[in-house]
């Protein structure tokens, strides 16, 4: 009895640990530690997505993705999906993309909880190792 109590608690907390991934997330400058703009984090058919919903910065009110390709290309930065097609995978979010929308760049993406309300946010190109994390905050 104790060993199914004990099976029924793990599957609970990783059923809340996906979903509490949903939701309003304040990005932040890597480089700099600024907030940069609100990303509402959200599931369609399984798999996760992202939106920039608001830009926190002035000198980035109304800009667009100039250097964007495709659909993108000179598009309102606010509104615009920036995290495709992650799926789960044990604890962490991945085999997605995600777009820089300053470069116009399109990265592989993977994304998993530092705690509660911490993400970290890798973008890379090929392997891990080439890439940059991203500490998002929950909003």
């Amino acid at each position: 009895m104790i060993l199914l109590n004990t099976l029924i608690l793990f599957v609970m907390s990783l059923t809340t640990q996906t979903n509490a991934i949903e939701g309003t997330w304040i990005t932040q400058d890597d480089e700099t530690g600024r907030k940069k703009s609100e990303v509402l984090i959200y599931k369609e058919n399984g798999k996760l997505y992202g939106k920039i919903t608001k830009l926190l910065l002035p000198e980035d009110y109304g800009k667009k993705c100039v250097n964007c390709k495709g659909k993108n290309k000179n598009q309102p930065i606010e509104g615009m999906v920036i995290i495709k097609d992650l799926e789960l995978e044990d604890d962490t979010w991945e085999d997605g993309t995600i777009l820089d929308p300053k470069s116009g760049k399109v990265y592989d993406c993977y994304i998993g909880f530092q705690d509660d309300n911490t993400l970290k946010v890798r973008g890379f190109l090929g392997f891990s190792l080439l890439g940059r994390t991203q500490i998002w905050k929950r909003k």
